[in-house]
């Protein structure tokens, strides 16, 4: 009888046991890919992983790595230094690791967390890393500076090297960095001494969501027979000894090794649950629209959190501020009409451009609140994982189509349901076919169905129309902001900044998105109605156009093939 009592009680301590860790990590049993990565990386072979964003890589790195650690015999000390080294291209996500690190070691606080990125303290990093920090997460250019310039940073005892979202540290330029800290710390040939506390030799791990021929150039020279994760749906498939990046040897030198081979174009990993739209507007109605689908979706579900990506930088500051502040009633004053925010959520701000302690405090806000929207340029999309994110809005399209799946992997993580929007031009609309190389397939939003829902208190003379740029609801919008724009010189100016980077921009797309995204095709002045502006600043559209010609003036008489240098950071 007693057994008998006794089982319902352990099925409900196991039951409170899987709330808490759902509660602490966000999940009760391993993803696809922690089951798959985990026990690889436990073995101490060298890896690549590939896999759907919101996928739990995070914990596959660093799970066994806090395993081994934990289990040595003679506890490790913080004089011992550096033990597990991670490298992630942004800020943000530096942030986000030592989150989840400092979660993970609860239990063993004899193993040192800590972080090292720009914008900090370089002194306080230099005494942290003075007194010893165990598993280390830094950015490449912080972390090169103090291998060069703090004598009292102590790795001799360095067993792991992680390269969290490879593809972009190395599309942020960082490959030169990545080159030098390999060489410094003796890892270029996976020729590694062994670490005093452990028999095993030197593990490397690479992760990220998408791969290319630079990820590839990065596995050459840093991983040693390395077991591919996640590609092809193929578990742990080997791979044969890895030549470095010199390739001037003979061919009898190379005979029997086989590099890595990523396909340039293959299918993307994006989250099966994910809802993917598309929105074929016109260049001089993106804004309403725009304002109009953002209120729709908060009156249609207040207690959600939205993520809206711009191109530049300059974008994001002028849409944070015209969110912020403008009001709007359908209704006309002789009505008695008052006017309300246009939209009611938290709204908060993240790029490249903006103090540490700013971005460092839009980002820990925007986590926490159940209800708001954030305005990003790039910066945000690799990695970071905001909870509970609901919507994903591309409001300027990607520089590159890879990162599309970066973009939309903010949303629908570990599981939970999500949904995207890609706004587009009717010039643009081929974009579809290139993201249908890689098996990504967007429907069609019914927009016109959302834009017939709004009141058209006092337009009643005006009839619904069929096309976007007629519509109502729209023309009474765009005429709003306008007006608004013209009452706010402080916004009218983050207005025309943002046309004529935006512009930049656009010319800078790369590749076969060139005959896509044409600036030939667009009308300058639509693009100016989109920032609210009645009439196209004159002199940066002369400005732009001088600047074309004598880019072309150049490239004819120097046989160059044409490039556009785009500076605006995210």
């Amino acid at each position: 009888m007693q057994k008998k009592s006794d089982k319902p009680n352990k099925e409900i301590a196991e039951t409170k046991n899987n709330e808490k860790k759902k509660e602490r990590m966000g999940f009760e049993a391993p993803t696809l890919v922690q089951a798959q990565a985990i026990p690889v990386i436990l073995s101490g072979r060298h890896a690549l992983v590939n896999a759907a964003t919101g996928t739990g890589k995070t914990v596959v790195y660093l799970a066994p790595i806090i395993h081994h650690l934990q289990s040595y015999e003679k506890r490790i000390q913080r004089s011992d230094g550096t033990f597990a080294l991670v490298l992630v291209p942004t800020r943000e996500l530096c942030l986000q690791v030592y989150e989840i690190l400092l979660k993970l070691l609860h239990r063993f606080h004899w193993i040192v967390p800590g972080y090292l990125m720009g914008g900090e303290n370089r002194s306080k990093e230099k005494a942290r890393l003075r007194k010893g920090i165990s598993v280390l997460i830094a950015t490449p250019g912080r972390l090169l500076d103090h291998l060069k310039n703090t004598t009292s940073f102590v790795y001799t005892n360095l067993r792991w090297i992680i390269f969290d979202e490879a593809d972009r540290i190395l599309e942020l330029g960082f490959g030169k960095d990545i080159q030098e800290i390999l060489d410094l710390l003796g890892s270029t040939k996976a020729e590694n001494a062994v670490p005093s506390h452990s028999k095993i030799q030197r593990q490397n791990l690479l992760l990220s969501a998408t791969l290319n021929e630079k990820v590839n150039h990065l596995a050459k020279i840093s991983l040693e027979n390395p077991v591919m994760i996640g590609l092809d749906d193929k578990r742990g498939e080997p791979i044969s000894t890895i030549e470095s990046l010199d390739t001037s040897g003979s061919d009898d030198d190379n005979e029997g090794k086989i590099s890595i081979k990523i396909p340039t174009i293959g299918d993307y990993n994006v989250p099966t649950q994910l809802i993917q739209r598309y929105m074929k507007v016109p260049c001089g109605s993106r804004l309403p629209v725009l304002l109009s689908l953002l209120k729709h979706l908060f009156d249609k579900e207040p207690s959600q959190k939205v993520v809206l990506f711009f191109s530049t930088c300059d974008a994001v500051d002028f849409h944070y501020s015209l969110l912020s502040e403008f009001q709007f009633s359908s209704y006309p004053q002789t009505e008695g009409g008052t006017k309300q925010m246009f939209i009611g959520c938290k709204t908060f701000r993240l790029h490249g451009n903006m103090e540490q302690i700013d971005r460092r405090t839009a980002f820990q806000a925007f986590k926490t609140e159940k209800s708001a929207l954030l305005l990003s340029t790039d910066v945000s999309a690799r990695g970071l994982d905001f909870p509970k994110v609901r919507c994903i809005i591309q409001y300027d399209s990607p520089g590159e189509a890879t990162e599309y799946v970066h973009r939309v992997g903010r949303t629908a993580r570990l599981g939970e349901r999500g949904e995207s929007f890609l706004f587009l031009q009717p010039i643009e609309i081929d974009y579809l076919q290139d993201l249908e190389k890689h098996g990504v397939s967007l429907t069609e939003y019914p927009l016109l169905k959302v834009l017939d829902s709004f009141p058209l208190h006092g337009l009643k003379n005006l009839k619904r129309s069929d096309f976007i740029d007629a519509h109502p609801w729209v023309l009474g919008l765009q005429k709003a902001l306008e007006s608004f724009i013209m009452s706010k010189p402080k916004i009218d100016e983050l207005a025309k900044k943002a046309f004529c980077s935006w512009v930049r921009a656009y010319t800078a797309h790369r590749g076969d998105l060139k005959r896509i995204f044409m600036i030939k095709k667009l009308h300058l002045g639509h693009v100016a109605k989109s920032f609210a502006l009645k009439q196209q600043p004159s002199l940066v559209g002369q400005s732009f156009q001088k600047q074309t010609k004598k880019r072309k003036r150049f490239d004819k008489k120097s046989g160059l093939p044409k490039k556009v240098k785009y500076s605006n950071s995210t």
